[in-house]
């Protein structure tokens, strides 16, 4: 197996799946702006958010293995960066969510095993991973083996277990990065969706607190996850934690507490209102979520720049809406 450390001088050929998404994009604009970085290919079911000046993208689905394998093979990657990872309710429903995360995990680890090009994996993944069963670690690190509780965490075991039998398979390092729940004003995120409710729902048997992660430290960790190849589990976590109740007050919001089988008509109403509550979610606000993530700054040199409450604060952070009329533009213009 590869040793961990930096990449030094190699010049560096990097796919990224994902790149459409909000955090796929910030990734490809830091990677493409890497001077060891000799060429950058994004695929994903949509475009990139900006403009990326260097790095090429194709329109690919997920399940198109055939069209995956073809434009893998062609561009020869050294590192494949996998961000392709559909959280339920996020970007789709829960079921194309988890359908399109096994299809195009399984497409473009078959697509990098027939490559042969392939130096180092990243990997998304997420802490849902560990689970919140009973008597469970409340704040795992890495040696705490994955048991996921709900869709999404078992679909990121899954993801996880695809990556690294690949990764052993081909005698490459695979970097697994198990981000926190990621939420921020314009990143899409059933947690964010639900926190910004005029009224938030919280557990009336309890407020267990939970840590978050800004899209831009997420992205930072990628990067050096890209530059300095490292086999294993890393958790990346915001510093701190907040309750759900302590999230509403950050956003002025109204708590109100849930207990049992209160949870289906808020489940009910939370989805005609634009914000779904899938079961990760639920799970987050009934039992907590965090971990341990001390580790990726010994391994990689990073850290989250922002705490989990400023996150939050971030996340209420909508820029005011100004109303010009037309008479106020022409005089602007003159």
């Amino acid at each position: 197996m590869a040793p961990s450390g930096d990449v030094g001088s190699v010049r560096m050929r990097v796919l990224i799946t994902g790149m459409g998404g909000e955090l796929g994009t910030r990734v490809a604009a830091l990677v493409e702006a890497d001077p060891d970085v000799e060429a950058v290919l994004g695929v994903d079911l949509d475009p990139p958010r900006r403009r990326l000046h260097r790095a090429a993208f194709e329109l690919v689905e997920p399940d198109d293995r055939a069209g995956t394998i073809r434009r893998v093979v062609d561009f020869a990657p050294t590192v494949v960066v996998h961000l392709g990872i559909y959280e339920p309710n996020a970007r789709t429903g829960p079921q194309r969510a988890v359908a399109l995360t096994a299809s195009g995990t399984v497409g473009l680890l078959t697509a990098v095993a027939e490559a042969g090009s392939v130096e180092h994996l990243v990997i998304r993944s997420g802490i849902e991973v560990y689970g919140r069963r009973r008597r469970a670690p409340v704040r795992p690190d890495e040696d705490v083996a994955p048991d996921p509780t709900s869709p999404f965490g078992q679909s990121l075991r899954h993801v996880e277990h695809v990556a690294t039998t690949t990764g052993r398979r081909l005698d490459v390092p695979t970097t697994v990065l198990r981000f926190a729940p990621l939420v921020g004003p314009h990143f899409p995120s059933p947690l964010g969706r639900l926190l910004r409710l005029p009224t938030v729902p919280v557990s009336g048997l309890g407020d267990p607190p939970f840590s978050v992660l800004h899209q831009e430290d997420a992205a930072a960790a990628v990067v050096a996850a890209v530059t300095r190849p490292h086999d294993g589990a890393l958790n990346v976590v915001a510093p701190g934690a907040v309750t759900a109740a302590q999230a509403a007050r950050l956003g002025g919001r109204l708590a109100l507490p849930v207990v049992g089988l209160g949870w289906r008509p808020v489940r009910l109403l939370a989805g005609l209102v634009g914000a779904p509550l899938p079961e990760h979610v639920r799970e987050l606000l009934v039992r907590g979520r965090t971990a341990d993530g001390s580790r990726i700054g010994e391994v990689l040199g990073v850290h989250p720049a922002r705490t989990t409450p400023e996150v939050v604060e971030h996340l209420y952070d909508w820029p005011a809406v100004t109303y010009v009329s037309p008479t106020d533009a022409v005089e602007d213009v003159a």
